[in-house]
């Protein structure tokens, strides 16, 4: 198991940018797939952006695409999440999650470990 703590969430205004950071503590962090989910006011969570164990492939849900970035750094145990360009509709809180394994996926099942959140508001 891996512990998982995000932060740099806040308010911004729409076309401004913010940068997620999650810590992880536990187990070897190079082993897991790290992914970014989201969950807006009366929604489901939904799948963001993953990036491979060793930071070379990333995958993101259309509407972020060329707006945000997925990075992470292993000899720090961190994993970010760049947003640009931000509007209203990326509010919600952002969740930093991994799963052992080499395989990319959206699915959120598959990701077995989770972090607290963080509140993203992006005001119009």
């Amino acid at each position: 198991q891996v512990q998982l703590v995000e932060s740099g969430g806040g308010l911004v205004q729409a076309g401004g940018s913010l940068r997620l950071s999650c810590a992880a503590s536990g187990r070897t962090f190079s082993n897991y797939i790290m992914g970014w989910f989201r969950q807006a006011p009366g929604k489901e969570r939904e799948f963001v952006a993953a990036t491979s164990r060793d930071g070379t492939r990333a995958y993101y849900v259309n509407s972020v695409t060329g707006r945000f970035t997925i990075s992470r750094d292993n000899a720090k145990n961190t994993m970010s999440l760049q947003m640009n360009s931000l509007k209203p509709e990326d509010t919600g809180i952002y969740y930093c999650a991994a799963r052992a394994g080499s395989a990319l996926t959206t699915t959120e099942s598959l990701y077995t470990d989770w972090g607290q959140g963080t509140q993203v508001t992006v005001s119009s």
